[in-house]
């Protein structure tokens, strides 16, 4: 495996790849990797010649501080298991590297609806960082095909809105959410759990499939009701619990029965924020 640190050295390689018909696939992260993230490089492998990765932890989509300064950073393992993976090309910038003119940004993607409800509305700012960098790598990388996994369901969303708006050629693969044995599913902020925190986590999933097992047309607004009702109960701090429809996210009260709906959640544990997502 490759290890680039600098846009002038990682662009004229990838660009004589393209030059020689290769097709490269792209799968960015922020370190702390888990099978999740081993999941999309090995999609990548099956769907495209070169597979690239990144490990950057973007300042700019922590809307809370703490939150990026406990973010967790395991480079010397990230490194031995991309590379175990069959992993190809590793970009590794420093933040100014990435943001030489500082991380403010004039620019604003305008993202629309999605970025007014869920963690648009409970993390301010945090999509447009996300765009910020996800702009920046694809441009760098100019990958034929990004892999996305599905427990970022929104962030998806907007990657899929971002590319659009900037009408560069890449392809977006969305990944199935890869989950513990007990349903956990697989983040990086996961390491952060105490042990009796780490035993609670699968009941975010638990309550999500109740949701999947009683949903029936009609109004399900109780139905969402239950569900923050049943992880209060057992001290989580609940952001959101919602049922959308899966295609653009409009926050949903009745259900016609036809429309393709996601349940979403992100709740605290502690100090420790989790998101997941279920098609219903």
């Amino acid at each position: 495996m490759m290890i680039f640190k600098h846009i002038k050295d990682i662009q004229p390689y990838l660009q004589t790849l393209q030059n020689n018909g290769l097709i490269t696939g792209f799968v960015p992260t922020m370190g702390a990797l888990h099978n999740g993230h081993i999941s999309l490089v090995t999609k990548a492998k099956k769907e495209a010649d070169v597979v690239i990765s990144s490990i950057f932890i973007n300042p700019t989509q922590f809307n809370d501080p703490k939150d990026f300064d406990k973010y967790p950073v395991t480079l010397d393992k990230d490194i031995y298991v991309l590379e175990k993976a069959g992993c190809d090309v590793l970009f590794l910038p420093a933040v100014a590297e990435m943001y030489p003119e500082g991380l403010q940004s004039p620019k604003k993607y305008e993202l629309g609806y999605l970025e007014t409800v869920l963690d648009g509305a409970f993390r301010p700012g945090h999509f447009q960082g996300v765009c910020q960098v996800v702009e920046k790598l694809v441009r760098i990388v100019q990958p034929n095909k990004l892999f996305l996994g599905q427990k970022d369901y929104q962030q998806c969303m907007v990657i899929k809105k971002l590319v659009g708006l900037l009408g560069v050629n890449t392809t977006i693969i969305i990944a199935p959410t890869q989950r513990e044995l007990d349903g956990l599913a697989m983040s990086s902020r996961n390491t952060r759990l105490t042990e009796a925190d780490r035993a609670r986590a699968p009941l975010i999933y638990k309550t999500l499939q109740m949701i999947k097992q009683e949903i029936k047309p009609g109004d399900i607004s109780e139905l969402k009701t239950k569900a923050i009702t049943i992880l209060t109960a057992e001290s989580f701090k609940v952001d959101y619990i919602e049922i959308a429809a899966a295609d653009n996210l409009q926050l949903l009260d009745h259900w016609d029965g036809v429309t393709p709906l996601v349940a979403l959640a992100a709740a605290f544990i502690g100090e420790v924020r989790l998101i997941d997502n279920l098609l219903l």
